[in-house]
């Protein structure tokens, strides 16, 4: 369907991709990850048309239907589902010509024109569209209100069901979850698990890239490589690619010491003369291996608390809303040192009203709100990015905050957020939304709080801080109250998770895949709290079963590659014995011309043999990592 072969994409002088070849087939379902600024974005802008490669050459099935989400959302009086209608592009076309037959009063057009929307769905497009925007959060009331009147969030969700209507062969989503709640990313994963095109989406949600992506497309160190499997399945694959690379790396630098080692002891005596020169084109012909570099830009942790209370919040009977109405009533919950809280709840039924309650920015409408002795919040909200000065540095900010603390020291500190050098001191206005959730959530570490407030941190952050992240809350001393609609961040931090939904927030008796279950009967219009069909003891019998088939699954992927991995061993000996020889000073004389020769041939033969070997046991490592994460 996309074949790149050889293409090299540059921005400006910055080489983005070199000598990029693969293929994207119809059906694939593919996680496009790599580092900000990397290429991820001017790759959709390839496939779009919008760039044009400097080299190589890039083919694309001609007819393809391309569908991709706006970066833009007119302020326009349309209604919300015509603007969602207007993604179907040959819908729209057919109505008007259906309008223009009919004015002419041409009944065989007419006639045609109705077959036609009759093959493209068109009269179920209307419903088709409100199914879309009603996955994605909007309610009844909401479909039919003018575009103008939704915030910029809203209006990013409005162009992705947008693009969701086309009937596409191939889509592009760059960070389709940045703007939903967990409620619209457990249908949309639906939705794109059902998706007969060809999907590429940036993401770095890496459960999201889980549950929907078959195969990953890297892009990293102007190479775009392309694994087999989630993403999962891909951080397998590239750890062992990254171990076998720094074993080549080192025995690559030997190599080099030792050639070059000949040559500067020999490249002044003429009856050496002739030898030193073929080290050098040895030099020269030798693909240089860069070392392997996995260590994270970011290192942060969260400063121990200088006081704890206990019980540090304590909320009553509180009702809680905006002037006179209240959004939730009733709230019962203590906050204790070492609290570890989830909200969960579809977008708009209050969960940024409960964290503004805990953080004090509210008033209780009723009950009461007790603070423990000694309360320091750390609250994070979006909103609070628009309180950054953008004429000031992330240095100023935090000196701001700690003005009797040495520069280099707060430099160290927010150098761990990966403000380095002149970072630390450039304006906060032209930074990324990334960069400067980097800097908020810096700022409110800085401070030591004993109750950290955090809603939709992740927002923007890639999957490097998201992973940095984790791990300093995982050791943070301090109580917690995460909203988010990052899965693996709530796994890894939550140890309990409470439900705002109906005006009412409760304990959740239950975990997320319990919560993606309850989502998924009410979108398939179940009664919600009906017994299941399946008894839990039997639900346990079940997947106890499927346990063991998965466990006899694995027993023959597991031989296979315990065969492969020892296949790899042998190749590799044979090829360092060969490279030996090769390596060897004598070697390069005329008397042994012909060994040269058959030595360079036999090691063209180990090196096939051995990457079929390594492609082979990739694949059964692939395979056998999706059925340990599905089981």
């Amino acid at each position: 369907m996309i074949v790149l072969r050889a293409l090299q994409l540059r921005r400006g002088v910055k080489v983005l991709f070199e000598d990029a070849s693969l293929t994207f087939n119809h059906g694939q379902k593919i996680g496009v990850t790599g580092a900000n600024g990397s290429g991820k974005s001017s790759l959709f802008a390839l496939l779009l048309g919008e760039l044009h490669q400097d080299a190589g050459d890039l083919e694309i099935q001609p007819g393809l239907v391309v569908a991709h989400v706006a970066q833009e959302t007119p302020a326009t009086h349309q209604l919300a589902i015509e603007y969602v209608l207007d993604g179907d592009a040959e819908l729209r076309q057919l109505e008007r010509d259906l309008a223009a037959a009919e004015q002419a009063h041409n009944g065989t057009r007419i006639a045609e024109l109705h077959e036609d929307l009759h093959r493209v769905g068109g009269y179920a497009a209307r419903a088709r569209a409100a199914q879309l925007m009603h996955g994605l959060g909007f309610v009844d009331a909401e479909i039919e209100r003018p575009v103008e009147q939704f915030s910029g969030g809203w209006r990013v969700r409005l162009n992705l069901a947008r693009a969701l209507m086309c009937r596409s062969d191939l889509l592009l989503l760059d960070e389709p979850t940045n703007h939903l709640d967990l409620d619209a990313i457990v249908w949309l994963e639906q939705w794109l698990s059902g998706y007969p095109g060809t999907l590429l989406m940036i993401s770095h949600d890496r459960e999201f890239l889980d549950t929907v992506a078959n195969a990953i497309c890297q892009i990293e160190n102007q190479r775009v490589r392309l694994f087999a499997g989630n993403y999962s399945a891909f951080e397998t694959q590239r750890a062992m690619q990254l171990s076998q690379q720094q074993a080549t790396f080192v025995k690559q630098q030997r190599e080099i010491a030792h050639l070059q080692s000949f040559v500067d002891r020999f490249k002044a005596q003429a009856t050496k003369a002739r030898q030193a020169q073929s080290r050098i084109k040895a030099l020269a012909r030798m693909e240089k291996i860069a070392a392997a570099h996995v260590d994270t830009p970011f290192e942060f942790a969260f400063r121990k608390p200088a006081v704890q209370s206990d019980p540090m919040l304590d909320l009553d009977g509180v009702d809680a809303g905006y002037g006179d109405t209240a959004v939730l009533r009733g709230i019962r919950m203590t906050l204790r040192p070492g609290t570890r809280v989830g909200l969960l709840g579809r977008n708009g039924a209050g969960k940024s009203t409960m964290m503004k309650l805990l953080a004090g920015v509210l008033t209780p409408l009723a009950g009461q709100r007790v603070e423990g002795k000694g309360l320091q919040i750390g609250y994070f909200a979006q909103h609070q990015l628009e309180q950054l000065r953008p004429d000031e540095s992330a240095l100023w900010h935090l000196t701001r905050l700690s003005p009797k603390t040495r520069e280099q020291e707060l430099r160290d500190f927010i150098g761990g957020f990966n403000f380095h050098g002149d970072q630390a001191t450039e304006p906060v206005g032209p930074m990324s939304g990334g960069e400067k959730s980097r800097l908020a959530l810096a700022l409110i570490v800085w401070q030591r709080p004993n109750l950290l407030l955090l809603d939709e941190p992740t927002n923007h952050l890639d999957l490097e801080m998201r992973h940095a992240l984790t791990l300093g809350l995982q050791d943070y001393e301090g109580a917690l109250v995460l909203v988010s609609h990052d899965r693996s961040l709530l796994r890894a931090t939550a140890d309990e998770l409470w439900l705002v939904d109906e005006g009412k927030v409760v304990e959740y008796d239950g975990d997320l895949e319990d919560y993606a279950r309850r989502l998924r009967v009410k979108e398939q219009g179940e009664v919600p709290g009906a017994e299941p069909a399946v008894s839990r003891k039997e639900q346990k019998r079940q997947e106890a079963e499927e346990r063991n088939r998965r466990f006899a699954q694995r027993k023959p992927l597991e031989a296979r590659i315990r065969s492969a991995e020892k296949e790899i061993e042998t190749l590799g000996a044979e090829k360092l014995r060969i490279e030996k020889m090769i390596a060897a000073p004598d070697m390069y004389g005329e008397a042994r011309k012909d060994d040269l020769k058959r030595c360079l041939l036999e090691q063209a033969q180990i090196v096939k043999k051995l990457q079929g070997a390594e492609e082979r046991w990739m694949v059964l490592s692939s395979e056998l990592e999706a059925l340990v994460t599905s089981g």
